[in-house]
C-alpha cells in the first residue's frame, strides 16, 4: 500500500480540513505514492523513534504531534527537528502527523480518554462553527432522485447521526437557450418553463469540490443552477474536548486515584477539594486550559487536561475541580487510536506501536 492509501484511513475519520489554523498536520516528509512496508506509530517524532523505525524496517511513521510545526529555512542538523528530517530522508522514511484534526472529532483523542474513564452521554465541549455549507440546486422532477443520491454518495446530507438528509420542494424553472447552447429540454431562442424540484443539502466545506463534481456529473442540464450558502451553524460532533457522565458518582479523592491508575501517573496536579461528587466530566487531551469556561458553563464537576499554568488554577473559583494529568499523559493513548483505525481496515498489515517514551518531562 502507498503512504497516501494508509493515511487516508485516518483522514476518513479526521479530515485535514478540521485542523486548527496554526497546525501542520499531514504528510511532512516523503512521497505520498511511496510503497509502505510497515508503519510505526508514536506520539512524537524523535531521533530515537526514527532509529526504532529503521531497526524494525518501518518506512512510515505516524505521529500525533507534527515534527515540523514552523517553516524550515535550512536543514543543516542544528536542532533535533532538522536531524530527524535528515535521518528520515537518508533512510527513505515518510513522516505523517494527525494533530488537531484528530483532536476535533468525537472518536479521536478525547474519545479515547472518555473510553478509558467510562464516560456516557458524550458531547463536544466546544463545538466548531462556520464549517458547513448549504447547497441548493434545481433539477427536472424526473431526475431529482438520481441527483439526490449522487449528492449523498459524495458526502452531503449528514446531520449528526443522520445521513441522506435533504429538503425538496416543487416549482417551475424558466430559461431561454441561446444560439450556441445545447439544451436538455426546450428549443433554441424560445422561453421554456420546466417543472423542477428544488433540492437542499448541507455539507462540510471541505467536501465542496467533490459534491459539486458529483452534481455536474449527474445533472442533465448543460448549465446546472445552484447556490452555495455559508452557514453559521455549529457542528455538534466536531470541536475541542468532550463532556460526558460517569456511570456512578465518585468522591473527589477516589476519582483522583482512579485517574492515576488509568493514566499510569507518577503525579498529578489539582485544585482544592470541596467534597463534591464527581459525575459529569469534561476532558481535553493536551493543553486545554482555554476550555475551562466551557467546562464550567456545561456544569462539569471536573475538568481533566494538561499544561495548566499557575494562574489558570485560580480560575476554577470553587466551581469545578481542575485536574492536570500532563500533556503527554493525556495523549499517550492516541497511539492506540491510530493503531485501531489502521488495523481495523487492513488487519494483516504490519503496524507497530513505538516503545520509545517521548515525554520530555521527567518526575522525581
Amino acid at each position: 500500500m502507498t503512504a497516501s492509501e494508509i493515511t487516508s484511513l485516518i483522514e476518513e475519520l479526521a479530515p485535514l480540513a478540521l485542523q486548527e489554523d496554526y497546525d501542520n498536520a499531514g504528510l511532512l516528509v516523503g512521497d505520498k505514492y511511496m510503497e509502505i512496508s510497515a508503519v510505526l506509530i508514536t506520539l512524537d517524532v524523535t531521533e530515537a523513534v526514527i532509529d526504532e523505525a529503521v531497526e524494525h524496517n518501518c518506512n512510515l511513521i505516524i505521529s500525533h504531534h507534527p515534527l515540523i510545526f514552523r517553516g524550515l529555512k535550512n536543514i543543516t542538523g542544528q536542532d533535533y527537528i532538522q536531524r530527524c528530517v535528515i535521518k528520515a530522508i537518508k533512510n527513505d522514511i515518510a513522516i505523517y502527523a494527525a494533530h488537531t484534526n484528530i483532536d476535533n472529532v468525537l472518536q479521536g483523542v478525547n474519545g479515547k480518554i472518555a473510553d478509558l474513564i467510562g464516560l456516557k452521554n458524550r458531547s463536544v465541549l466546544r463545538p466548531k462553527s462556520n464549517l458547513l455549507l448549504k447547497l441548493v440546486t434545481f433539477v427536472p422532477v424526473e431526475y431529482a432522485e438520481k441527483v439526490q443520491k449522487a449528492l449523498f454518495i459524495a458526502g452531503a446530507g449528514h446531520i449528526g447521526e443522520y445521513d441522506s438528509c435533504s429538503f425538496s420542494a416543487p416549482g417551475k424553472g424558466t430559461f431561454r437557450a441561446g444560439d450556441s447552447a445545447q439544451p436538455f429540454v426546450g428549443e433554441l431562442n424560445e422561453l421554456h418553463t420546466e417543472p423542477e424540484m428544488r433540492i437542499e443539502v448541507i455539507l462540510p466545506e471541505y467536501l465542496k469540490t467533490g459534491v459539486l463534481n458529483a452534481l455536474m456529473q449527474v445533472h442533465p442540464y448543460e448549465e446546472p443552477a445552484y447556490d452555495i450558502i455559508p452557514l453559521l451553524n455549529t457542528r455538534n460532533n466536531v470541536g475541542s474536548g468532550i463532556t460526558g457522565e460517569m456511570e456512578y458518582e465518585m468522591n473527589e479523592m477516589d476519582f483522583l486515584i482512579f485517574l492515576k491508575k488509568i493514566f499510569l501517573l507518577d503525579t498529578l496536579r489539582y485544585t482544592h477539594l470541596s467534597n463534591r461528587k464527581i459525575k459529569k466530566v469534561a476532558v481535553c487531551g493536551g493543553a486545554g486550559s482555554e476550555f475551562l469556561p466551557e467546562a464550567i458553563k456545561k456544569g462539569a464537576d471536573v475538568f481533566i487536561s494538561g499544561d495548566f499554568k499557575y494562574h489558570d488554577f485560580f480560575n476554577a473559583d470553587n466551581q469545578i475541580l481542575i485536574v492536570d494529568i500532563g500533556h503527554y499523559e493525556s495523549e499517550q493513548y492516541t497511539k492506540d487510536v491510530f493503531y485501531e483505525i489502521i488495523t481495523k481496515k487492513i488487519p494483516n498489515f504490519a503496524v507497530r506501536i513505538s516503545e520509545v517514551n517521548t515525554n520530555p518531562i521527567k518526575y522525581l
